[in-house]
């Protein structure tokens, strides 16, 4: 076998081992844990697919902000076994079923998929480089810098009413 076909197995692995440990597992931290492991797997068949620029956006969006703000929302609802609900069975066997069934679903999708065969319009950009991804997105002339610096100032003010929001007020 190829070395990247190893890589791509050993990901694979990682990956859906990862993400059903983050659904089992009891404690929240460690689902958050487990969750940051399998996007990091993701972002690394990223890579392996030549896409360096999604595997960074992937890992600095998903792995980074996002799990970073699940976890203070499980540290700010403080998550204890004595507070969570148990669920009745007829809900568990309902959605062991569901499972099931987009499971069945998905692999006759999967079984009657077609692969797409023909010529591929090459325009001559490698749109997969970050370089000229940058250059495209940020060209002063028709880019996108503006829209960028207005998502910037948003999420800035976003971040702030929601420090002042969660934070507590002295009695």
């Amino acid at each position: 076998m190829h070395t990247v076909t190893l890589i791509f197995i050993l990901l694979a692995a990682v990956s859906v081992a990862t993400a059903f440990m983050t659904i089992f597992s009891k404690n929240p931290i460690h689902s958050a844990i487990y969750l940051v492991i399998c996007f990091f797997s993701i972002g690394g068949h990223y890579l392996l697919l030549n896409s360096q620029f999604l595997a960074i956006v992937h890992i600095i969006v998903y792995a980074g902000a996002i799990m970073i703000l699940f976890l203070f929302t499980v540290m700010l609802m403080n998550l204890n076994k004595e507070d969570e609900v148990h669920k009745p069975r007829l809900q568990r066997w309902a959605a062991v079923l569901f499972f099931f069934l987009l499971c069945a679903v998905m692999i006759l999708i999967f079984i009657q998929s077609k692969p797409i065969v023909g010529p591929y319009d090459d325009l001559g950009n490698d749109y997969q480089s970050i370089k000229v991804l940058g250059q495209v997105l940020l060209d002063q002339n028709d880019g996108f810098m503006l829209p960028f610096e207005f998502a910037s100032v948003l999420l800035l003010v976003a971040m702030i009413g929601a420090v002042l929001l969660s934070k507590k007020e002295k009695s």
